[in-house]
């Protein structure tokens, strides 16, 4: 009997092996094919994954064999590893122990179930639950202010919709009505959400693949920095320079918008300098809007309220999600420069929960709790501090190629004897870690990211990386 009183039937005859799925075929000899398959994150289709399974409690192995039941199964989410109960701070409470989450699918920048966020929500629940179409609401009106008050201009106008991807199309739907264009460029391996017209523009092969045919006119470009066991040959690098963009927009013609992350999170590498300012002036050269998703980064990962600013750059269109409904409420954002203010007669997003109360007051908690506790210096100072952490294990271990960290959002690359993609110890460093009471994200199939809340302490962030030396001891070749 679960908790709410609804029975959980015992495991049927041979259900647990019909949800053991066989890992992708083709082995380490295959590896372009796996880093692709795995450039947005650990694929669940592995032996320590079933490890895990296998040695937790009867109660926990039976309610994982019920969500495999009940679920549709897909990459990157099914089977499940273990049960959370509860969430607090940076910790996950799980029926197999406890956990720090540095993955946190970049939702809990003030941590999970921060009391401020939680007392808003409970307020704003008591007042009012819902918005629906032709009316406003105080809080929504508060909320569209404050960002334009931390946006860098000329960004000052504002739409809501209930989750990244359709934010994402919401900026598309405008690009097309600002430019009469509907083709844009985007980087390869980028993740701009799973909707249809969201995995055209991304870059991610997992994503893809058997969903053809895909949004036309969506085209494609290399990012513009990689972790050095992802470099390809001297023509492909090359195209990483924004010249190329310059080229691909004169010779494919009437492109509307270019769209892609300030810097790709899950390896926190910055940009060559200027780059972004180069890609604007190519934008405006060919009449192109520039789009920034900064999903995953808003509201300080960074170090800054938005990762554009890092760069100087202002883009047209700026896209918020993730975090900005405090780790509790899905929620997303689009802010736009007031001459993009042209879809009066168009719906742009028209979504049920488009103004949400309760969502828009979870977003102004959590600004306000970053502002309160002064987060965003913060985010640098214990930024710097867990690079220079890493960088110590970098020391001591041969198998890391390289680390790296933008803010709070960092990440360490695992490679071979011949600096090429130790997808496999990657794999095990993850297990051990999660053994050992941390949670993390492999990017790229050997890339360890780490994404800690920015209200983490120092004390955590020491514990998660002893967890980490650990587990790179155990696994070193």
């Amino acid at each position: 009997m679960s908790k709410n009183n609804v029975p959980i039937p015992e495991i049927p005859e041979g259900l647990e092996e019909a949800v053991r799925l066989q890992p992708l075929s083709g082995g380490m000899d295959d590896l372009p094919r796996i880093l692709d398959e795995r450039a947005e994150g650990d694929i669940n289709l592995t032996d320590w994954r079933r490890q895990l399974v296998d040695t937790a409690d009867p109660e926990t192995r039976r309610l994982l064999a019920e969500d495999a039941r009940l679920f549709l199964h897909q990459s990157l989410s099914t089977p499940c590893m273990d049960v959370v109960e509860r969430t607090a701070g940076a910790m996950l409470h799980c029926r197999g122990g406890e956990r720090l989450d540095f993955h946190g699918n970049n939702v809990h920048q003030v941590g999970f179930a921060h009391p401020t966020v939680i007392e808003t929500i409970k307020r704003q629940l008591d007042q009012l639950v819902f918005c629906p179409r032709r009316f406003t609401n105080t809080t929504a009106i508060e909320l569209a202010a404050k960002l334009v008050s931390i946006a860098p201009a000329p960004l000052s106008k504002v739409l809501f919709a209930p989750g990244g991807a359709e934010a994402v199309s919401m900026a598309l739907k405008l690009a097309r009505l600002a430019t009469g264009r509907y083709k844009t460029v985007s980087f390869w391996d980028s993740f701009h959400g799973a909707t249809l017209d969201a995995i055209s523009i991304g870059g991610e092969r997992l994503f893809r693949d058997g969903m053809e045919p895909l949004l036309p006119g969506a085209l494609h470009m290399p990012p513009p920095l990689v972790p050095p066991s992802h470099r390809e040959s001297n023509a492909i690098e090359a195209m990483r320079d924004p010249d190329y963009l310059d080229y691909l927009m004169r010779k494919e013609g009437n492109i509307g918008a270019f769209i892609a992350e300030p810097f790709r999170y899950s390896f926190a590498l910055h940009p060559p300098a200027d780059y972004w300012k180069q890609i604007q002036r190519i934008c405006k050269r060919h009449g192109a809007l520039l789009i920034f998703d900064e999903m995953p980064v808003c509201l300080g990962r960074a170090g800054q309220w938005f990762a554009c600013q890092l760069y100087d750059v202002t883009p047209d269109i700026l896209l918020l999600g993730k975090g900005l409904g405090g780790g509790i409420v899905p929620f997303a954002a689009m802010l736009a420069t007031a001459d993009l203010d042209i879809g009066q007669h168009h719906a742009l997003g028209h979504f049920t929960h488009e103004k949400s109360p309760v969502a828009c007051a979870a977003a102004l908690a959590t600004i306000r709790v970053i502002e309160d506790e002064h987060l965003l210096r913060q985010t640098r100072c214990k930024g710097h501090k867990a690079l220079e952490m890493l960088r110590a294990l970098q020391a001591r271990d041969a198998g890391i190629g390289s680390v790296s960290g933008i803010g709070l959002q960092l990440a360490v690359e695992l490679v071979d004897k011949k600096g090429k993609p130790d997808v496999e110890r990657a794999g095990r460093v993850l297990h051990a870690c999660l053994a050992n009471g941390l949670s993390f994200k492999i990017a790229g199939g050997n890339i360890l990211s780490f994404a800690p809340p920015l209200n983490v302490t120092e004390a955590e962030l020491l514990k998660a990386f002893d967890i980490l030396d650990l587990a790179l001891n155990e696994t070193e070749s």
